[in-house]
């Protein structure tokens, strides 16, 4: 797995806009957080594609500050982000990523932009926003991440559990 950061908002690098590529909040209990969550990760074989009711109760559970939004793309969903809020004032996108029928359509970059400015304004004096990736995900989801002006700060050996 590898951790990107960014510790500084002026250390986001934007990409060009997208018309109609749009973030909004959507409400923790609607079923359509779990339904993204599992049509986003199954090409890349993320727990969210085969979780239980239970097990999503208990991972909903683990976070109790943890915020789900919604990407659309003309009005159509197109991806999730989520965030986890943690002490330090610090923002975790837990989870990025795009539906399959959007991926390779010149969204990533300006979705990424998109969920990093949101993630900046989260809450007052955020000090750090990271994630992680692996080696299961997008082929091109840690050069998006560099690109967009995250730095990696630590990797380590393993998987998305």
């Amino acid at each position: 797995m590898t951790f990107v950061e960014m510790t500084a908002r002026d250390q986001l690098v934007p990409a060009d806009p997208v018309p109609g590529l749009a973030l909004a909040q959507v409400d923790r209990d609607a079923p359509l957080v779990t339904e993204l969550l599992a049509r986003v990760g199954a090409p890349y074989g993320w727990p969210s594609a085969s979780r239980t009711p239970e097990q999503w109760d208990r991972w909903f559970a683990q976070c109790p500050n943890r915020t789900f939004w919604l990407l659309s793309f003309q009005d159509e969903p197109a991806g999730t982000v989520v965030y986890d809020l943690h002490p330090g004032n610090e923002v975790e996108i837990e989870i990025f990523g795009l539906l399959p029928e959007f991926v390779g359509k010149g969204l990533g970059g300006s979705a990424l932009t998109l969920a990093v400015e949101r993630a900046w304004e989260l809450i007052p004096e955020v000090s750090r926003v990271w994630l992680h990736t692996s080696s299961q995900d997008h082929p091109r989801a840690l050069p998006n991440y560099h690109r967009r002006g995250f730095r990696t700060y630590t990797t380590q050996e393993g998987e998305r559990g």
